[in-house]
């Protein structure tokens, strides 16, 4: 329900602006900018969907090895203390619960096109025990909201374009945004099983406690190593660990005995269907983004929080990280566009560059993924997934405001 409103509001507030800016500033372009973005974002949907197509078919494919040969009931077995607290409705052992493992796992290496086709196979496992299949189960809603807090140890992608825009240190927004989406992943986690009614026992607090110290690991080892190799290990590490799962289910496929290609073969198979399934989705989000964007409204709104920050006496160079931040939720691709447009305007080691890049790190695309996920088994109603989510992208963005400012 609360994603349905945001999508009407984003064509209401659309029409709004560009019919004032056609009133009182006598600006008839706006209407064929609107709508030039309306065509260009739903083309831009089925590309990205064609690009999907590829990756899901690759990665499905190797999920159903893994399947079959009994290594994703490995992973839901050992993580199952944990994840049988979080997703009490998913029984122990299904298959569910090591595809949300291996999704989760992937997302924490910065692994963005493996983490898209296991997540649909999770989503595709839960659906598999849901009841009403147009309505989202509370599991689905816990593991929507994991993924939009957006835990990353290894922000490989943001590093890379820091680099390429000719950044002086380009990890050093490695450690904020290690911190800031541990933020936000835990205060995510927390609301929800509060909302849930899921008791926090000694077991979560320990899991908790385990990624907090995981956290300070990985952030004592990358700050102890020169700025030039922080990149190349962790690109490093993240490629090796996912190669090394590839070459394990296909072992474990041949040692069971499994004909390796032709499970393959079917996995791909429902790879390409999957793809194929998203596109409506992505095609509503992505539009509504793109006309409010082509529209002026996002940076009317941007101009209205900088005078109000500056009318306080505040600090308002963070403010040139606010397209950023706001896009985030709603588009990767427009989030990492706002984050470059940044550091070309003020330079890679401008304070505002850094802080947008760590505010493209804090989280996960909240709309992308709901449009994405939920669409791709055909779950309509959301319930209050959107409201969760986004409160996780608020602390995350907050927390790297915050960070940033202590860091640089």
């Amino acid at each position: 329900m609360v994603l349905n409103w945001i999508w009407i509001a984003f064509f209401a507030i659309t029409f709004i602006v560009a019919a004032g800016r056609t009133l009182f500033a006598g600006d008839l372009q706006v209407w064929s900018d609107v709508m030039n973005a309306s065509f260009d974002q739903a083309a831009f949907a089925f590309e990205i969907s064609l690009g999907l197509t590829g990756v899901l078919t690759l990665w499905l494919g190797i999920m159903k090895i893994g399947e079959k040969a009994g290594v994703i009931e490995f992973f839901g077995k050992a993580i199952s203390p944990f994840f049988s607290r979080l997703f009490p409705g998913i029984p122990k052992g299904h298959p569910a619960m090591g595809a949300i493992f291996m999704n989760i796992s992937a997302n924490m290496l910065g692994l963005d096109n493996a983490a898209t086709p296991m997540g649909l196979k999770a989503m595709q496992e839960m659906q598999s025990l849901n009841e009403k299949k147009d309505t989202a189960t509370d599991a689905m809603i816990m593991f929507l909201v994991l993924n939009s807090s957006g835990l990353c140890l290894i922000p490989i992608s943001i590093m890379m374009y820091r680099a390429q825009g000719g950044a002086s240190n380009p990890t050093d927004i490695f450690i904020p945004i290690l911190i800031a989406t541990a933020i936000a992943t835990i205060v995510g986690l927390t609301a929800l099983c509060i909302k849930q009614r899921i008791r926090m026992d000694r077991v979560i607090w320990s899991w908790l406690g385990g990624i907090a110290l995981a956290v300070a690991g990985i952030t004592w080892f990358f700050a102890s190593l020169p700025a030039e190799k922080v990149q190349l290990y962790s690109t490093f590490g993240a490629n090796l660990i996912l190669f090394c799962v590839i070459i394990a289910f296909l072992g474990a496929g041949v040692r069971r005995k499994l004909r390796v290609y032709d499970v393959f073969i079917e996995g791909a198979k429902e790879g390409f269907k999957t793809a194929v399934m998203i596109i409506p989705y992505l095609v509503a989000i992505l539009v509504a983004i793109g006309m409010f964007r082509a529209s002026g409204a996002l940076d009317i709104f941007t101009g209205w929080v900088e005078s109000f920050v500056g009318w306080l006496g505040f600090d308002t160079q963070w403010v040139g990280a606010l397209p950023t931040m706001l896009m985030k939720p709603l588009s990767g691709s427009g989030s990492c566009a706002m984050m470059l447009d940044v550091m070309k305007t003020h330079g890679a080691d401008a304070f505002v560059s850094k802080l947008a890049a760590a505010v493209r790190g804090s989280t996960d695309t909240t709309f992308y993924i709901l449009a994405v996920y939920f669409g791709s088994v055909g779950v309509s109603k959301t319930r209050y997934a959107a409201g969760y989510a986004l409160l996780a992208d608020i602390v995350g963005a907050v927390a790297a405001i915050v960070i940033a400012y202590i860091f640089f």
